[in-house]
């Protein structure tokens, strides 16, 4: 059943603090989107674990506080969840609080009430600024999908109602960055260019190799590219370091995907001989191909064989890549075509014809460029916003 579009009169707003309540605010988008062509229920228990403070780790640093909105029937009609990072403050210390899991019906009184929530919430708690939306931090799930409504998302990235933005804006945000989902098809790779590309940065580092994952040390594997992510994206606009039981959070959530051919390292030899990583990328297969099939996101009882049912048929058939990282002293050198080449050459033999790259800031001109000139489109464009308290 969908939602209705108006909400009835006697709009009551509160925080969370049942479990019915947590039931109620993971139910709602999947009633809020029934009927959609596009939207990809993501897994119930993956969204549970998320806002489980026993589960993920986020929680040793960050506090989040929930809100749901009710219309007068005693019906969900939107959530929201104002978010606190501790790693964020630590670093800049700039008094910005976060929110997000922001649904709502095409009511502006809706978002309004929620958005009021939960930036009171924030300001109560001594922030001054609010920026989202993150679920629940930049690392996650993130940002709102502003371009690309006629398509699904890609695994872990975000799709949401066209209006969104509207409302953002007309609360008095505005965008703080702009980010891209770039897609690349080898129909219309130039591969030879890539080729000749990824030759040279060869021949100009003599000590350098490239390797891909050894699952028997998967999380030694796992943390060395902790150890990258963290220094490469640290000059970042908004980037926040993962801690290490983040990063292990991770690492074994996708280890259930990884395809060890498609997580590839970029190491140096030193004077000494010794082989240091310095850049590495990780690409999933694209299950959301799969997933969309489930329609109420349970893999339980029936979902998990009508999941590998579809994948087995081949409805998987592209990749995408959430994670490159390439260390700063290294920036430049090229690494990254040679972490996208290997990726594509180890994708074709495993009958992956596409890949997403996402999501890339605007701001990151040298691998948005790199990107240009690869023969890649952006396919989708996200935005995070941002408004003083």
């Amino acid at each position: 059943m969908e939602t209705p579009a108006v909400a009835p009169y006697g709009l009551k707003i509160y925080p969370v603090t049942s479990a019915r309540d947590r039931k109620r605010f993971l139910d709602f988008p999947y009633r809020h989107y029934a009927g959609s062509r596009y939207f990809v229920p993501p897994l119930r228990a993956d969204q549970e674990k998320t806002l489980d403070p026993k589960k993920n780790p986020f929680f040793e640093h960050g506090r989040i506080q929930l809100f749901l909105a009710e219309d007068g029937r005693g019906a969900v009609v939107g959530r929201v969840a104002a978010i606190v990072s501790g790693m964020h403050l630590a670093k800049y210390d700039d008094d910005v609080g976060f929110f997000g899991f922001f649904e709502a019906i095409e009511d502006y009184a809706v978002a309004e009430a929620l958005l009021d929530a939960a930036t009171g919430w924030l300001r109560d708690g001594g922030l001054r600024a609010v920026r989202g939306p993150v679920n629940p931090t930049i690392n996650d799930v993130a940002g709102l999908l502003v371009e690309g409504f006629d398509r699904p998302p890609s695994i872990l990235m975000p799709y949401n109602k066209p209006y969104y933005e509207d409302f953002l804006l007309r609360y008095g945000f505005e965008r703080a960055m702009t980010m891209f989902a770039y897609y690349v098809h080898d129909a219309y790779l130039d591969a030879d260019r890539l080729e000749r590309g990824a030759a040279l940065v060869r021949r100009r580092h003599p000590n350098l190799r490239v390797r891909t994952l050894d699952m028997s040390r998967y999380m030694d594997e796992a943390l060395l590219a902790h150890e990258i992510y963290n220094e490469a994206w640290s000059g970042n606009w908004g980037s926040v370091p993962m801690t290490d039981a983040e990063f292990r959070h991770l690492a074994n959530d996708l280890k259930q995907i990884i395809e060890p051919d498609l997580v590839v390292f970029v190491e140096v030899q030193d004077e000494a001989g010794r082989w240091e990583p310095v850049a590495f990328s990780v690409s999933i297969p694209n299950l959301n191909q799969a997933i969309r099939h489930l329609k109420d996101g349970r893999l339980f009882p029936f979902g998990l064989p009508k999941l590998l049912a579809y994948a087995k048929l081949g409805a998987v058939y592209e990749l995408r890549m959430p994670l490159l990282g390439v260390k700063r002293a290294y920036h430049g050198h090229g690494f990254d075509v040679l972490l996208i080449t290997e990726t594509i050459r180890a994708g074709r033999a495993k009958g992956y014809d596409a890949c997403e790259m996402s999501w890339v800031l605007e701001s990151n001109k040298a691998l948005t460029n790199a990107l240009d000139r690869m023969g890649t489109v952006i396919d989708k464009t996200y935005a995070l916003y941002e408004r003083a308290l």
